[in-house]
C-alpha cells in the first residue's frame, strides 16, 4: 500500500517538472534563436512478482535461488523454489513509478524573420555564434547584434561576437555599407573585417543551456566549423509551437490530476487499514 503512495507521488513530481519545462518554453516563445526543451520520462526499474501459495508462507519454507526480497507471500526480484522445489508462478511485473530521464533540447530550425537590419544575423542549418563572456566562450543562436561604443560587434548584453581566430570584429565608425556573407565574412566599405565564427559540435549533447540564451560546452568539447550558413538582415525565431505547448500543458494537468487522485485513494485505504480493520468493537 505504501508502494502505491510512492508510485503516485513520483508521477506527480515528474509532471510538475514537465509543467515547469513547458512554462519555460512558453515564456521564451519570442526569444530569438531559442530552442524548446522537452522532458523525457522513464519508469523506475520494474520488479517481477511470484506467488508462493494462497496462504501464509513461512519464510523458512522459501529457498532463494537468487538475491530475493520477500514480503509475505510475494517475492520481488528472482526465482524461488517452494514446497517441493518447483518454481513459484509469476504474477507479472510491478511498476514503481516514473522519473525524469533528461530534459532534451529540440534543435529544429526556427522560422526566419526579415528585419532589414544589416547587423541582424540568422543561422540556417547547423551552427552557433561564439560569444566572449566573463565566464569564457559561450554559444548562441541569437543573432540580434549591435555595434558597441567601442566599435565592436556585440550582443544585446554587450558581449563581443568572436571571429574564426578567437578575436573580436571591429567595425569602423560611421560605416553604413556593411555586408556579411553566408560564410560569415564581414566587409565594410570594401574592407574585410574578418569572418564570424560559426561553431558546430559533432555531439549535440556537448552543449548545456546556461541561461541568457547561451550554451556552454561540457566535458571539454571542442567546436568545429559548422556547415550552416549566415543570413544577413534576418533573425531566427523561437522554435516553440504555442498551440502544441498548450495541448501538452492540458494533457500534463490531466496526468497530474490522475496521480493526485490515486494518491488520495491510497491514503484513504491506508487510513482504513490502520484505523478500521481489525478494530475490536
Amino acid at each position: 500500500m505504501l508502494r502505491g503512495l510512492y508510485t503516485a507521488a513520483s508521477g506527480m513530481i515528474t509532471e510538475q517538472i514537465r509543467t515547469d519545462t513547458i512554462a519555460n518554453n512558453l515564456a521564451n516563445v519570442n526569444t530569438n534563436g531559442y530552442k524548446k526543451d522537452e522532458l523525457i520520462s522513464e519508469e523506475f526499474e520494474s520488479v517481477l512478482l511470484h506467488r508462493i501459495n494462497d496462504g501464509e508462507t513461512p519464510q523458512n519454507n522459501i529457498s532463494a535461488l537468487q538475491n530475493i526480497d520477500t514480503a509475505r507471500n510475494y517475492l520481488l526480484r528472482g526465482t524461488v523454489a517452494a514446497d517441493g522445489g518447483s518454481g513459484a508462478p509469476a504474477i507479472g511485473t510491478l511498476g514503481r513509478g516514473a522519473k525524469v530521464a533528461e530534459v532534451a533540447v529540440i534543435r529544429d530550425q526556427g522560422a526566419l524573420e526579415n528585419t532589414g537590419n544589416k547587423l541582424d544575423l540568422a543561422i540556417t542549418g547547423d551552427g552557433y555564434f561564439a560569444i566572449n563572456t566573463p565566464q569564457g566562450v559561450r554559444y548562441t543562436r541569437d543573432g540580434n547584434f549591435y555595434r558597441s561604443a567601442a566599435g565592436q560587434l556585440v550582443t544585446a548584453n554587450n558581449q563581443a561576437v568572436l571571429n574564426t581566430t578567437g578575436g573580436v570584429i571591429n567595425i569602423p565608425p560611421d560605416t553604413a555599407d556593411i555586408n556579411i556573407g553566408t560564410d560569415g565574412t564581414v566587409n565594410a566599405g570594401g574592407q574585410n573585417l574578418g569572418q564570424i565564427e560559426l561553431a558546430g559540435f559533432a555531439d549535440r549533447g556537448a552543449l548545456l543551456k546556461e541561461g541568457n540564451n547561451l550554451y556552454r560546452p561540457q566535458n571539454g568539447a571542442q567546436p568545429q566549423r559548422a556547415a550552416g550558413s549566415v543570413q544577413q538582415g534576418w533573425l531566427e525565431r523561437s522554435n516553440v509551437n504555442v498551440a502544441k505547448e498548450m495541448v501538452e500543458l492540458i494533457n500534463n494537468y490531466r496526468t497530474y490530476e490522475a496521480d493526485s487522485k490515486a494518491l488520495v485513494t491510497q491514503d484513504s485505504l491506508l487510513d482504513k487499514a490502520v484505523n478500521d480493520v481489525g478494530r475490536v468493537s
